[in-house]
């Protein structure tokens, strides 16, 4: 045990170190150059909940945030001291900075003088402000991308050094010291949940010293050597050209003016052309991958995202002490969501389908191992506990719950439209019966309108409806309703009623 502990101990020593160093890299080097930097950023956000977004932005970042026309963006004006903070967002998907922005932009009648302004474009845009923010974030994000290409290349790169290249004797000895490590922590754990992500975590650590090799003898190569692509997002029935187009001759004069070389897969740089009716903005990406990306590690067949999970949660404005239940977990998104953003309140998962509440306990349990490791101390855990359970018949106390968010079955993948006219009504009236008369709120996500609308009716007595968000979820126009417990107390139906719970 003792070996193992050092060992243990050793790994968190080398996360916290370079913790550090990409703190003093972000902090002291690129602040000192553009202290005083302010440019405009935009953000991709699920769609109908842009207000909910611009109100964290306000409350975390002290920017003012503008709502796009174009469905599913904001944008907000930041120094470059709160590019860090930008990327711990919970409600935003990816990231850009405004190169420039044209709000009324004319388009000319055919398709060959449209295209060849895009051709012109390129050499009047303002590039370098937001170059530098480039720079920056590419140093802030650079630890995460680099350990991406090890971890899918390791392999490789160890055949590659088979076949002649120079490999330093302490190399040697790291690598040696690195499977004796790995071996020794990952027998110190049974569940597999966080055997994988302790595995990725020493294997990424274990890697950035040839990693960082390979880097350096890359840039010397070639240092101004920059790999990009230009992705052209339309809207509008109005214009004469296709996004293709657009990208195409918008990406060769791009190319033209800095001599960049185009690649449509591994880029450093992705130009955005985001054109949606009369309006253009031109912006860089300040992500490789959605921010929604964060909690889950073990998916289900209709697992919610992050972000939309938190924006559901901030919808019901939960409070200190406040009791918080999803009925439906699933893979338990919207209580691992809220018990990581509001640890202030108690969560609890709970699904029938004995898999799915398998999986929210691994997922709750690797979040907690890598914030065990990338923190380099013991936990006292997440705010938040799974149960196997019966939707219609809860095993909770009369008035006990404050708060109930949850994905409801929209009868595509998971359950029947048919089976949804009994289930919604059940689910309604158990939930009432939770839930805290007067002050309790529910927040419920579905696509079968048509049918909660029907079973919402027939509980008017318990629910009112208050607020009404339209979403989309993978092409699916859906709708999260946010409802009010009222005051009247919770009455047992009779057993003359007969009815009967679908499950």
């Amino acid at each position: 045990m003792s070996d193992v502990e050092e060992t243990t101990n050793q790994l968190l020593d080398v996360n916290l170190h370079e913790n550090q160093r990409a703190i003093q890299v972000t902090e002291s080097g690129p602040r000192s150059e553009s202290e005083h930097l302010h440019v405009t950023v935009g953000a991709t956000v699920p769609t109908g909940f842009e207000q909910t977004a611009a109100d964290e932005v306000r409350e975390k970042l002290g920017s003012s945030c503008r709502i796009s026309k174009d469905r599913g963006k904001i944008y907000f004006d930041i120094s470059v001291e709160s590019l860090a903070q930008v990327h711990c967002l919970r409600s935003v998907d990816n990231l850009f900075v405004v190169v420039q922005e044209f709000k009324d932009y004319q388009f000319k009648e055919t398709k060959e003088e449209v295209l060849k302004d895009f051709e012109e474009l390129a050499g009047k845009l303002p590039w370098s402000d937001p170059l530098k923010i480039w720079k920056i974030n590419t140093s802030f994000k650079k630890k995460k991308t680099k350990r991406k290409k090890v971890t899918q290349n390791s392999s490789k790169e160890k055949t590659d050094n088979g076949r002649g290249d120079k490999t330093d004797e302490r190399d040697v000895k790291k690598e040696f010291t690195s499977n004796v490590l790995d071996s020794q922590i990952l027998d110190y754990y049974e569940n597999p949940a966080i055997k994988e992500e302790i595995s990725t975590l020493v294997g990424d650590d274990l890697a950035s010293c040839k990693e960082e090799t390979d880097e350096s003898s890359r840039e010397e190569t070639d240092p101004e050597l920059l790999k990009f692509r230009v992705t052209c997002n339309r809207a509008g029935e109005k214009h004469c050209f296709s996004s293709n187009e657009a990208a195409r001759d918008f990406g060769g004069a791009v190319q033209d003016y800095f001599k960049w070389k185009a690649d449509m897969t591994n880029f450093d740089v992705e130009v955005l052309l985001n054109i949606h009716d009369n309006e253009i903005v031109v912006g860089i990406a300040l992500t490789e991958e959605s921010l929604h990306r964060r909690n889950i590690t073990h998916f289900g067949p209709t697992t919610l995202r992050s972000t939309l999970a938190y924006g559901m949660l901030r919808l019901c404005a939960p409070q200190p002490t406040d009791i918080i239940v999803d009925p439906m977990c699933g893979t338990g998104a919207i209580p691992i969501e809220g018990a990581t953003e509001w640890s202030n309140c108690y969560h609890i998962a709970g699904d029938n389908n004995p898999l799915a509440v398998n999986r929210a306990a691994n997922n709750i349990s690797s979040l907690l191992t890598k914030s065990q490791v990338k923190e380099g101390k013991l936990s006292w855990g997440l705010p938040i506990d799974t149960v196997q359970w019966d939707i219609c018949n809860l095993p909770l106390r009369t008035g006990s719950v404050d708060i109930i968010v949850t994905d409801m079955p929209f009868g595509k993948r998971m359950g029947s439209k048919k089976r949804n006219w009994n289930l919604y009504p059940a689910c309604l009236r158990e939930m009432s019966r939770v839930c805290r008369p007067g002050t309790g709120r529910a927040v419920l996500l579905t696509q079968d309108k048509k049918c909660f609308i029907k079973a919402l009716s027939r509980m008017g007595h318990v629910w009112r409806k208050v607020h009404t968000v339209w979403v989309n979820i993978g092409g699916l126009h859906a709708a999260v309703y946010l409802l009010k417990r009222t005051p009247q107390p919770f009455v047992h139906p009779s057993e003359q009623d007969g009815e009967r719970s679908p499950w």
